[in-house]
């Protein structure tokens, strides 16, 4: 077993501000030097122009664009620079797996990759320039895997298919952008056929009313389907998936036949997290293992979350953070059944 760990992260202010301070945090951070070499090896996956990356921006997100400018400043980096580390836009995701369950009062998420892609940052970040504040781990330092906002819309996504790509934001910015301005399931939803994705993934959207759609995104079509099970497969842009299916079926058969035990959001983040439920994945080396679980309650604005599996929840109460009252807690720790630890350490 492997310890990790995930560094919480609380700011209010404007995006360069949070993005200035995010820097400072990461000078001295493994992190950058991670991603540096990760670049190196995969130089031609990070291509872009600058102009078409600014103008995408400036359409979808521009306070998040002056975040990246704060970055830059605070780590003495080019812009060119920055936008390739932090930018979301034509960066390469490697393949993972994914589980989410969810109900009109809760959603339950696993992130499956590699221990070696996992930042361990999880963050509470309050804007007071514009757009709403959100709960959730990071990705790519300025993207986010799944999360809660301050409206009370969950987001989460599973990945489907790299091939066929095309320009557009990874998973983790379009993440980020719809819980920043998106105040529930419609506003999202709309957006999500707006935006240009990279490759094709599952959305899975909740909202303080309870309702929960699916919403199927590759470069070239998206649907919304009902649903409150998804995993690593279109059920309608069948067109879209890889031939490896056989994972993603099994681990939907199995939450599809435990559903009917499920009586509460505790049980239903017991089938996620518990090691024996055929849904928790060990298989690290193969950028499918569970790194966390995370569970999010809308309606109660609180946020669960655990690093490795068998292990009870944090619990995070974001509707108190948001009134004023700080989180005295700074780090969330967790065990791997993995030779390999998050690239924080």
């Amino acid at each position: 077993m492997t310890k990790v760990f995930s560094d919480i992260i609380q700011f209010s202010g404007n995006h360069y501000d949070f993005g200035y301070r995010q820097g400072e945090l990461l000078k001295d951070s493994s992190i950058l030097k991670h991603r540096k070499d990760q670049t190196k090896l995969r130089w031609r996956h990070f291509l872009f122009e600058e102009s078409e990356v600014r103008q995408m921006f400036s359409l979808f997100a521009p306070a998040i664009w002056e975040e990246i400018h704060g970055l830059a400043d605070a780590l003495s980096m080019k812009l060119p620079d920055a936008i390739r580390e932090f930018g979301g836009y034509y960066y390469e995701y490697g393949r993972s797996g994914c589980s989410i369950f969810t109900d009109s009062d809760y959603m339950i998420r696993n992130y499956d990759n590699a221990p070696h892609t996992y930042e361990g940052r999880y963050l509470l970040y309050k804007p007071t320039d514009q757009g709403y504040a959100v709960i959730g781990p990071s990705m790519q330092i300025t993207g986010r895997t799944d999360g809660l906002n301050e409206k009370g819309l969950v987001l989460g996504y599973n990945f489907v298919n790299r091939k066929k790509s095309d320009d557009g934001f990874l998973c983790n910015m379009v993440g980020r952008i719809v819980l920043e301005t998106c105040a529930n399931v419609e506003e999202a939803v709309s957006l999500l056929k707006e935006i240009p994705p990279r490759n094709s993934f599952n959305y899975v959207l909740l909202d303080q009313t309870g309702k929960s759609v699916i919403a199927e995104v590759s470069p070239r079509n998206v649907t919304i389907r009902q649903a409150n099970i998804c995993t690593n497969h279109f059920e309608a842009l069948t067109d879209e998936n890889r031939y490896q299916m056989d994972d993603s079926i099994r681990r939907e058969d199995n939450m599809k036949k435990l559903q009917t035990n499920v009586t509460d959001p505790y049980h239903a983040y017991q089938m996620l997290n518990d090691t024996d439920k055929g849904i928790f994945s060990k298989k690290y080396g193969a950028f499918s293992g569970t790194l966390h679980t995370a569970a999010y309650l809308p309606k109660e604005m609180k946020a669960w979350f655990a690093l490795g599996g068998n292990r009870p929840p944090m619990i995070f109460d974001f509707g108190k953070w948001l009134n004023g009252e700080k989180l005295h807690a700074t780090r969330i720790k967790g065990e791997l059944d993995s030779t390999n630890a998050f690239i924080n350490s």
